[in-house]
């Protein structure tokens, strides 16, 4: 049997017309990357593709002598390509493209290198491109000079490096890991199981990574968008995207003549006790972030500067006639619907199209109470902090306060805010620092005495079917009628789902009943009024459970 002839490895490169230079006797202790390329003793060049610019003949020559003397092996062919300017791409890129295309590659038979350490930088990227297109069906080497006391001689080392990623093993690994700490860091390292949620962060943390735009940040009070925009901003500077600082206000603490002073600043003497200046927040956020929460409660003129400082990157302080510049990157928050309030005439819609590129819904804790568990250990070490002690719950008493705080009577209307305050009163009047199942019952019974309290008013709850349904089909329906319907909005804005919703608003009538379906009862009242799950609770599509066993179901069929 015949034995298999070995593949031949062929490299094409540029001349290097500064580096490969040299004459006399000392050019042999000058490190030249081409001559140093074909005296690798781990890498056998069979033949050696030297392309050189016009002008430079002599020197490819001399080259080519040379290789000859160090590398008999090494067949060297030189190859004139028409590059007048070598740091034009267009030019470059071009003329190499067409020495490709012509030259007659047999992959099957020889192995092909690129050498990418010589020509311009111009020339590199253009032979990288032609090798990532598959245009040169090649890896790529790289030689380097010897370093220290390297014993590589002149000649220095060389790395071939393969284009396919997908063996980059180590550097597959450490992406993956920089953006798994990225989505855990932003998450306050909460292992979060609800797959919107999880899915909701990963886009923010591309969005953040690779964009300076305005970030829109919306949710109800107390879903997080103040420690997420801190957490964004952390995660930039981290990762040495900003390098200014992190500057928050509330927007509805901005009240008056003070709003515009507080965040464009003012000159000294701009108004009655104006004795100095101020630099304003916009300023002072100046190379980093600036987290405006509540924007919706700005007013009209504060509107209009912030959307010139966001477009031009300045604007005038109070009293001034001189413009200031500061370039940040704006994170907003609110828990309006800023599209109704452009409707209402109570937000700039110029400004709204700005800040309304990159825009994420925080989702209620109601809506996640699968991470709720997660949460109420991170609450637990919050408290810890808080206390300067270990607070610890034991499983019946965890078993309890899930038990209530996952079911749909847990209305959780303050969010985060409500289950922080509700961790931190069990932590601090636990015994021992050890939370028990009467101090669980306990706080269940605050809440609940909360919750009934700080129910919305009649108004509110008039204003919420108008909403739904418009001011003229709200206006249509009987008192009684739109009474009964304001108080199934309510619930179904606080449950997660079309059952959980029928359970709480059936839940004395379908005690006398055999077999019920309260999500099938609830879609038959909203139909009514031509409403449906979607349209109410603001979640998207509805998402039932299982009212009855399937047997009786059948049965009942």
């Amino acid at each position: 049997m015949a034995k298999k002839q070995a593949r031949e490895t062929v490299v094409l490169g540029m001349l290097g017309t500064t580096l490969d230079t040299g004459r006399g006797p000392k050019r042999w202790e000058r490190w030249r990357p081409t001559v140093g390329l074909c005296q690798q003793e781990d890498l056998v060049v069979h033949r050696l593709e030297l392309l050189y610019p016009p002008s430079h003949l002599e020197l490819a020559r001399l080259v080519a002598a040379d290789i000859a003397q160090v590398s008999p092996e090494t067949q060297v062919r030189l190859t004139e390509v028409d590059i007048r300017n070598p740091w034009d791409l267009e030019e470059t890129y071009g003329a190499l493209l067409d020495y490709a295309k012509t030259y007659p590659f047999q992959p099957e038979q020889e192995d092909y290198l690129v050498h990418i350490t010589t020509g311009t930088h111009i020339a590199q990227i253009s032979m990288f491109l032609l090798v990532e297109s598959r245009q040169i069906p090649a890896r790529l080497v790289q030689t380097s000079p010897p370093f220290g006391r390297e014993p590589t001689g002149p000649m220095g080392g060389h790395a071939i490096i393969d284009l396919d990623l997908s063996k980059y093993d180590t550097l597959a690994r450490r992406f993956r890991q920089e953006q798994r700490e990225g989505l855990s860091f932003l998450k306050a390292g909460i292992d979060t199981r609800n797959a919107a949620f999880n899915r909701l962060i990963e886009r923010i943390e591309q969005v953040a990574s690779r964009s300076r735009a305005p970030l829109l940040l919306t949710g109800p009070t107390g879903a997080g968008k103040s420690q997420l925009a801190r957490r964004i901003y952390q995660l930039k500077k981290t990762r040495r995207q900003v390098a200014g600082p992190f500057v928050d206000i509330n927007c509805a603490t901005l009240r008056g003549d003070g709003a515009m002073s507080a965040l464009f600043g003012h000159v000294k003497g701009a108004f009655t006790g104006a004795v100095g200046e101020r630099p304003g927040l916009l300023r002072q956020a100046n190379g980093g972030v600036l987290f405006l929460d509540e924007i919706g409660e700005l007013g009209a003129d504060e509107q209009a500067m912030l959307l010139r400082a966001l477009e031009d990157k300045r604007f005038l302080p109070v009293g001034s006639d001189r413009e200031v510049e500061s370039d940040f990157q704006l994170i907003a928050g609110t828990n309006r619907d800023l599209l109704v309030e452009v409707e209402r005439g109570r937000f700039r819609e110029d400004l709204l199209a700005r800040i309304n590129l990159w825009t994420f819904r925080l989702p209620a804790l109601r809506e996640r109470p699968e991470d709720i568990p997660p949460n109420l250990l991170y609450e637990l070490d919050q408290a810890s902090q808080a206390l300067g002690t270990r607070v610890t719950m034991n499983k019946e008493a965890q078993k309890d306060f899930l038990s209530f705080a996952t079911s749909p009577e847990a209305r959780w209307s303050g969010n985060f805010r409500d289950l922080g305050s509700a961790v931190l009163r069990m932590a601090t009047l636990a015994p021992g620092g050890r939370i028990t199942r009467e101090g669980v019952d306990e706080e269940v019974e605050r809440l609940r005495a909360s919750w009934t309290r700080s129910g919305p008013s009649p108004e509110a709850m008039v204003d919420l079917v108008s909403q739904v349904l418009g001011e003229e089909r709200a206006a249509a329906l009987d008192r009684f009628d739109r009474v009964q319907l304001a108080e199934v909005l309510v619930v179904c804005r606080r449950t997660r789902s079309l059952s959980d919703a029928g359970r709480v608003l059936f839940a004395r009538s379908r005690a006398q009943k055999r077999s019920v379906n309260d999500a099938d009862r609830l879609r038959k009242y909203l139909a009514r009024f031509s409403l449906s799950w979607a349209e109410v609770s603001g979640r998207g599509a509805e998402v039932t459970a299982p009212d009855e066993p399937a047997v009786e179901r059948a049965a009942r069929a």
